[in-house]
């Protein structure tokens, strides 16, 4: 029987001088887009920046590459375990494949980071701690570690992880209290949110963002309303166009949703369907990672009416880039946004709030300056990569 006490004690309590050396495990990775997708990127990036090793292991499928090795446009050597992501034998025989890269590079590798729960964490964490490796894990999410209670793969991983007292990162309060109702202890939890470059998400002067949208072929007058990211039912968005909607009644006020998703046909049929509102929304589609910074910096505020959020990198990406932002009032984005102060928190839902907090940031300039200015300071000062990379040497280390 498996002695999990004594692994887990070896694991936690090596020394592991810099450089580290980090094989981080995320099903899927850009150009696929999402939180965590990105948030690998850049925290291997940052991590590499600082003279530390890391290896990428992630499954393919559009819009990836081909299955190997490659090397992403920012120089991170990533291994693209299978040729497709969806679907119960992909699922197995990327776990399959994490277990045999664990094997194969336990010579060359100390620290094994987890982004994502699944199969291949209910595979790779017993053989990651028998090899010696120090394990850690991410939830990505709120609402994440719940639905593991309702799989026999997913009790295993609550089991292993609570087994091998692996170090569990999560995004906000809500999710520890969800971790504790899971079974695994607050002491166990620690808070790593999700980096910002705040170089590329930047705000620029009124010269420039014209000629942004004249690019962008956006409005070049008029108060614009940005959001990044899926559209899909559970990001609010039908919530989002009708308090769009009910603003739209006062002229010079626009919506961008950049972004693709199973929603959009229904979103369009929806905007198409309201009479006036279709000169008024914009569906961008989906556009290149690099490109979306460009979105953002075209924009005067930005939105996110989603019921549920871990740490939403849209949300602390327009904030980087000086807007003010009309979001919903849950855990993780107070957690982000004071209301009043970086922006405004409306009830899940409220589509008469929403539309309030549009027009009174499109009738006060000043107030839009100073909301975008002390949301950008929050992220610099809390957020950016340096800092989240910071508090990953020290978790790392094991002095954290």
């Amino acid at each position: 029987m498996m002695n999990h006490g004594t692994i887990a004690t070896k694991m936690q309590s090596a020394a592991f001088p810099k450089p580290q050396a980090v094989i981080m495990i995320s099903h899927t990775y850009p150009p696929v887009l999402g939180g965590t997708e990105i948030e690998v990127q850049r925290v291997a990036k940052g991590l590499m920046r600082r003279g530390h090793r890391t290896l990428v292991l992630c499954a393919g499928g559009a819009p990836m590459p081909k299955r190997g090795g490659w090397t992403d446009p920012m120089g991170i050597p990533v291994r693209i375990l299978t040729s497709q992501s969806e679907g119960a034998p992909p699922a197995l025989a990327f776990s399959m494949g994490v277990v045999w890269n664990l094997l194969r590079q336990r010579r060359s590798y100390r620290t094994v980071y987890f982004l994502m729960p699944g199969l291949h964490l209910a595979a790779g964490l017993p053989v990651a701690a028998l090899l010696g490796y120090r394990v850690f894990m991410k939830f990505s999410g709120s609402n994440t570690i719940r639905p593991l209670l309702h799989s026999r793969a997913g009790r295993w991983e609550l089991r292993f992880l609570r087994w091998l007292r692996v170090p569990v990162m999560l995004l906000n309060e809500g999710m520890v209290e969800e971790a504790e109702a899971a079974g695994i202890p607050r002491s166990q939890t620690t808070f790593m949110p999700n980096p910002v470059d705040v170089d590329v998400f930047a705000p620029v002067n009124t010269e420039e963002k014209m000629r942004i949208r004249e690019r962008l072929q956006l409005p070049a007058d008029g108060f614009l309303v940005i959001y990044t990211g899926r559209l899909s039912a559970e990001k609010g968005l039908l919530d989002l166009v009708v308090g769009f909607a009910k603003a739209a009644r006062r002229p010079g006020i626009h919506l961008v949703l950049v972004g693709d998703g199973g929603q959009r046909a229904e979103l369009e049929a929806r905007v198409q369907g309201i009479e006036g509102l279709a000169s008024r929304v914009t569906f961008a589609g989906r556009v290149e990672s690099g490109a979306v910074p460009l979105w953002l910096q075209a924009a005067d505020a930005f939105t996110l009416v989603s019921p549920n959020e871990g740490f939403s990198c849209a949300l602390s990406e327009a904030m980087a880039a000086g807007l003010p932002s009309v979001v919903s009032d849950i855990p993780a984005n107070r957690q982000l946004v004071a209301d009043g102060v970086h922006g405004y928190t409306t009830a899940v839902g409220d589509t008469e709030a929403i539309a309030d907090r549009f027009l009174q940031l499109q009738a006060d300039m000043e107030l839009r300056r100073r909301m975008g200015a002390a949301a950008r300071e929050e992220i610099v000062g809390k957020y950016s990569t340096d800092r989240v990379v910071d508090r990953y040497e020290k978790l790392f280390e094991g002095t954290k």
